[in-house]
């Protein structure tokens, strides 16, 4: 069951023709990631990158303020998202979406609903992820909650 809000947009790839080529093995691509016409982005607070690597989960959090957008550039990750807000018809709903190199996407979290991710590739996974408020360190919209609390149930053991 997919959760209310959660948006998944799925990326097309385009060729990237090189000015130069003639010492080129391998040509890249291009893929519009997030427009302003998307209406995917209510308001711009911050871009933010990490990487981490095979095995790794990060897990769980969750903003009062804030939806979150995230793009896996390289690598995979399998990303779970579990719904906490009460007033949601899909209230404790779980939904998984796997994203990463191959299988672009930008994912859209709103406002209570937690997340985290695992790294399933021996590559890194590199995020990027835009958020609709800057990061506060004196005040930050972040609630933990552990990555394998009960309540939520998830079996990060079961991804490969």
């Amino acid at each position: 069951m997919k959760i209310e809000g959660v948006v998944v947009k799925e990326l097309a790839v385009h060729q990237d023709i090189p000015d130069a080529d003639e010492n080129v093995a391998k040509s890249g691509f291009l893929m519009e990631v997030l427009r302003d016409d998307d209406d995917l982005l209510r308001k711009f607070g911050q871009s933010t990158f990490t990487v981490a690597y095979k095995d790794t989960i990060k897990a769980f959090h969750w903003h009062k303020k804030q939806d979150d957008l995230w793009f896996v550039a390289s690598g995979k990750a399998y990303i779970v998202l579990h719904d906490l807000r009460q007033e949601s018809s899909t209230c404790g709903t779980t939904e998984t979406v796997t994203a990463g190199e191959g299988d672009y996407k930008l994912i859209v979290i709103p406002v209570g609903v937690a997340h985290g991710y695992k790294v399933v590739s021996e590559e890194p996974v590199l995020l990027f992820y835009h958020t609709t408020e800057s990061y506060d360190q004196d005040n930050p919209d972040e609630e933990r909650i552990p990555y394998n609390d009960p309540a939520i149930g998830f079996d990060w053991g079961s991804i490969a």
